[in-house]
């Protein structure tokens, strides 16, 4: 939309006037669109019978229309957020979708941010403002604008100097001031340089984003799965696009950010929800989980599987109507040998095995009868022995006994409650103590640990469909006869006019009423990838991947053979056991070197006094590592507390009472060593805006103010202590306090020590 600036600059309440009429059109034009887009998708679904053709359309149609009515709700808040005026007298208004004029020449009345004309909106500068003269921020609430801030890019301008604002800076840093509400927003008005610099990098190949806390890492991930929707739609619709996050935590903080940006066909899971149908609700102890992560268990599992691969010590015996026929081991042996060559999954190499046995006991049996009836076999009575043996009830005992058909979790649940069978998997893999630490009972639950183990074993497995193929197929016969008859019981019925019968043969049609039976799908891609095991994705995002374990990689580079990935994370962050050390230790085995590295430096989360203290744990973990730079100073300088031994329950309670009251409606965070989550969630008041949890769950959360309960056990809880540490020193926004009741940590001398918790 074309609109010309005027001579001289009015006041600000004349331009916040001037806005709110064109934001009240855009809104105007977002209702009628979504009317249109619901009158069109219930007359879609009132649609019936037809073509298969038609059927085909009409469930497109429907797809569609469910999709647009969904992008159109979403943008709801903040449709609108910038302005660009250009040297050329045109001027571009910027939002979370494009609106266009349909009634006159097309003409663009909002445009997406993701589109090339609104980079300059993130991007242009006074050294290089790009063709804009001004840009503008637009502050709204619901559907009003409350106010705008300018930035004057052009120098030599008559009004540069005439700023209504404190130009881009100002909306940025009353975004970063926004009390927390416990869900992550996005940040589609405030996106700078180097975020948007990686936000648009292209789609191919693995890129590696590597940011300190608060720079903005998972922000920058969530919009570029949506810019990369935007651009390669068509692409990634059909195949989805997969987040992966650290925790359940994490994915309902973030689960409305990419609807927010008019998104809404996107997998969100973590690693532990990528087996369907498997609920992984179990805990590992830290020595099983960073065992089950380890790149040998994938040798490990082969092993497994070989293992149930037997033969017989030296003869079996199988009774098969009054006589027995005898498998020995070096048939046995023979049959195992080819089945295993064959490189099929082990489900599906015991058809190898089964066939190779039946030919042998086929023989041993037409031998006796062929004795019996003077050699007058053939054949046909051959295929006949070798049906009866095949569903002699024995005979399919022996077999399932030497190759039995195996699924993930039974073999899987076997493995872990028998020290035997993981003594014979693992061999010189595991130690006797890292073997017990694997142990547990039949009836345990799944932990997150263990699904990779289950997506491994489902590869070594495979899957023998051969039956359910053939039930398909007898349905199908079925279905069809079923319809033929009707139509001919219809055709014979002469009360019935020629019309009708035409109209019944349309609905009942042989083919049209197979193909009803088959399940169509109205399910986005995401969806349908949700209940699908073996789905490949167009573009894997992965949020804290410096979390994962080898075996985690494994899985999630089943998820993107086409290796079209963003990994966002900070390696000197890294909590987990089996976590990374180096992205060059995590990406060698799948692309070698072929992958981008791209670095975050700015902290817009975390204040600068906060940052000061934290450089002090980072240095513990890495000496050569430096924290992100702040953007800002709050003047609220961390402070510690020491309570004696016992007491720290009952002090804590009023400290989180006064960090509530100075959040002033924000999110406050208790953040401890997970043996003592139990007893300060019983110890504090019940507050939708109190969070109490272990590091591990705050990972890529925000809180306005944290309390840090025991930095000393967080340091003494694992090899990687320190990091965790870090990751809770960086969780604050605003304020931090530290509430200790053991020795404090020479590294944390840097708050202030206090007789009672500041208010």
């Amino acid at each position: 939309m074309s609109v010309s600036p005027p001579d001289r600059e009015p006041d600000a309440g004349q331009e916040v006037a001037r806005e709110q009429e064109y934001v009240s059109a855009l809104y105007r034009k977002l209702d009628a669109e979504r009317e249109v887009a619901q009158r069109r998708l219930t007359e879609t679904l009132r649609q019936t019978g037809g073509t298969p053709q038609a059927r085909t359309e009409r469930d497109v149609s429907t797809a569609l229309y469910s999709d647009r009515l969904a992008q159109l709700s979403s943008v709801e808040q903040g449709l609108c957020f910038g302005r660009l005026d250009f040297h050329e007298q045109e001027t571009a208004y910027i939002g979370r979708l494009g609106l266009f004029d349909e009634e006159g020449d097309y003409a663009p009345l909002l445009i997406d941010w993701r589109a090339p004309v609104a980079r300059p909106f993130y991007l242009a500068t006074a050294a290089s403002p790009d063709g804009v003269r001004r840009r503008r921020h637009l502050r709204t609430l619901s559907r009003r604008v409350v106010g705008v801030d300018d930035e004057i890019l052009d120098l030599n301008a008559a009004d540069q100097g005439q700023d209504l604002g404190l130009a881009g800076e100002a909306a940025l840093l009353a975004a970063l001031e926004r009390r927390r509400t416990g869900e992550m927003s996005d940040i589609v008005a405030t996106i700078q340089g180097e975020q948007d610099d990686i936000i648009r990098d292209g789609l191919n190949g693995v890129l590696v984003v590597q940011g300190g806390p608060g720079t903005g890492k998972t922000a920058v991930a969530l919009h570029r799965a949506a810019y990369l929707l935007y651009t390669h739609r068509r692409q990634l619709t059909t195949r989805g696009v997969l987040v992966v996050g650290p925790n359940s935590t994490f994915l309902r903080y973030i689960g409305q950010v990419l609807p927010s940006l008019g998104e809404t066909g996107v997998l969100l899971a973590t690693v532990g929800e990528l087996y369907p149908g498997t609920v992984a609700r179990g805990t590992d102890s830290v020595a099983a989980a960073e065992i089950k992560g380890r790149a040998a268990m994938a040798d490990l599992l082969a092993a497994a599987v070989r293992d149930r691969q037997q033969v017989p010590e030296t003869v079996l015996e199988i009774e098969v109507e009054r006589e027995i026929v005898r498998l020995d081991r070096n048939t046995c042996a023979e049959a195992r040998s080819k089945a295993r060559r064959s490189r099929r999954p082990h489900n599906l190499a015991r058809r190898i095995f089964v066939a190779e046995l039946l030919d042998a006991l086929t023989r041993q049996v037409a031998k006796r009868l062929d004795v019996d009836s003077d050699g007058l076999l053939d054949a046909h009575d051959l295929d006949d022995i070798r049906a009866e043996l095949a569903v002699d009830k024995n005979v399919r005992r022996a077999l399932d006994e030497l190759w039995p058909t195996l699924t993930p979790h039974q073999l899987l649940g076997d493995l872990l409650a028998s020290p035997d069978r993981l003594e014979s998997a693992a061999g010189r893999r595991l130690t006797a103590d890292e073997r017990a630490a694997l142990v547990r009972p039949p009836w345990a639950d799944w932990t997150p640990a263990d699904v990779p183990l289950l997506d491994e074993l489902a590869e070594l497995l495979g899957e023998d469909d051969t039956e359910a193929r053939a039930e398909e197929a007898r349905r199908e016969r079925e279905e069809r006869a079923y319809a033929e008859g009707v139509l001919h019981v219809l055709e014979q019925d002469e009360e019935i006019i020629d019309e009708e019968v035409l109209r019944v043969r349309d609905v009942l049609d042989a083919e049209l009423l197979a193909e009803r039976q088959e399940r169509r799908s109205d399910l986005t891609a995401a969806q349908r990838a949700a209940g699908d095991r073996t789905w490949t994705f167009g573009h894997v995002i992965v949020d804290e991947a410096q979390e994962l374990s080898a075996m985690d990689w494994r899985t999630l580079m089943r998820r993107c053979p086409s290796r079209s990935m963003t990994l966002v994370g900070d390696v000197a962050q890294t909590g987990a056991a089996a976590g990374a050390s180096s992205w060059q230790e995590v990406l060698s085995p799948y692309v070698a070197d072929r992958w981008r590295l791209r670095e975050l430096t700015v902290n817009y989360r975390t204040p600068a006094e906060i940052m000061t203290l934290a450089a002090d744990a980072l240095a513990e973990v890495d000496p050569d590592l430096r924290v992100p730079a702040s953007v800002r100073e709050t003047g609220d300088a961390p402070w510690r507390l020491s309570v004696p031994p016992g007491e720290l329950p009952e002090r804590l309670a009023p400290v989180v009472a006064a960090e509530l009251a100075a959040a002033d409606g924000g999110t406050v965070a208790v953040l401890c060593p997970k043996d003592r989550l139990d007893g300060l969630r019983a110890a504090v008041p019940a507050d939708e805006r109190l969070s109490v949890l272990a590091v591990e769950e705050a990972k890529g959360l925000e809180f306005d103010a944290v309390v840090l309960v025991a930095p000393e056990e967080i340091v003494a809880g694992s090899s990687r202590g320190w990091n965790d540490l870090y990751v809770a020193l960086t969780r604050a926004t605003r304020r931090l306090g530290i509430l200790h009741d053991g020795p404090p940590l020479p590294a944390l001398s840097g708050a202030a020590e206090q007789a009672r918790a500041p208010r």
